[in-house]
């Protein structure tokens, strides 16, 4: 009896310690409202044929510039992506080339599925209506350990029966500054965007590497800029859509509908959400480091 006693308290300490910790948490969350969403900044790359017809188009935790064309958008039946690439300015952070054609790579992979729901999309070569290509202006690197103290943080009190959210430190986020420019085949712009957005404490999970958000954010661009070209106006202000079978398809994995897409390489798919949850770097979730082929 007195080893179930004993055994009992020690069970009940390890459990106001889980709580503690979440408490902890919460309690540094409204300190990230600011500081946890990276305060970004816009950074023109120079890569764009012209600035002059963006307007501002804020997202709720995006800052945005766009500038769209829509009956030239909507008219267009092909497109093709060229490979992103990183400004002088980008190409100074301190990675790896594996972990910038990780990110470059996540951009263009996101882009060429989601254009998909609409548009046929082709590859080098081929001649088409509009021809994208974004290149990173900025990127903010993510502080491996502040995510792994973030990732211990929510992973503890979950073991010892503790429920509810629990924040990231609003600490180390990363965040990722980006542009790209839809062109007709005379090199005349259709569709532009400036994008900038940060890491959030609670909607971003916290992965062990210095891309680690960087990776994440670059799929929300190709997701934004994508939506911008299929719908003919900005993705930011108006009610969200219904993920497309393209996009599903993508998060699962599976085999884009395109064979052009396929130069960008599978999504991790559900092994992947696993390990984004869990805080496992992309580097060892996303296997598709190769540079894909320039048009």
């Amino acid at each position: 009896m007195l080893q179930t006693h004993e055994t009992g308290d020690a069970g009940t300490t390890v459990k106001r310690l889980a709580h503690r910790l979440v408490g902890r948490a919460l309690v540094l969350a409204p300190l990230g409202l600011s500081a946890g969403c990276q305060e970004v900044s816009l950074q023109q790359a120079g890569s764009l044929r012209s600035y002059d017809s963006l307007k501002v188009s804020d997202g709720l935790v995006t800052k945005a510039l766009v500038h769209v064309d829509a009956p030239a958008v909507k008219a267009a039946r092909t497109v093709r992506v060229v490979p992103t690439t990183f400004s002088r300015k980008a190409s100074g952070a301190p990675l790896t080339d594996d972990q910038r054609k990780l990110v470059s790579n996540a951009v263009d992979r996101a882009l060429c599925a989601n254009l998909s729901s609409r548009f046929e999309m082709v590859g080098p070569g081929r001649p088409a209506d509009l021809t994208v290509h974004a290149v990173v202006g900025e990127i903010e690197l993510t502080d491996k350990v502040y995510a792994g103290v973030s990732k211990g943080l929510a992973v503890t009190p979950m073991a010892f029966g503790a429920s509810g959210p629990v924040p990231r430190l609003p600490f180390g986020l990363g965040s990722l500054s980006i542009e790209a420019e839809a062109r007709d085949p005379r090199g005349g712009q259709k569709a532009a965007m400036v994008w900038a957005r940060g890491a959030e404490i609670l909607a971003s999970a916290a992965t062990v590497s210095d891309v680690g958000d960087a990776y994440t954010l670059a799929g929300k661009f190709g997701e934004d800029f994508s939506e911008l070209l299929v719908d003919g106006e900005s993705p930011f202000g108006r009610m969200g859509s219904w993920p497309t079978s393209d996009r599903m398809g993508l998060a699962l994995g599976m085999a884009l509908r395109y064979s052009a897409c396929e130069a960008f390489g599978r999504g991790p798919g559900l092994a992947g959400v696993v390990a984004n949850q869990i805080g496992v770097p992309p580097e060892w979730s996303d296997a598709r480091t190769e540079e894909p082929k320039t048009p």
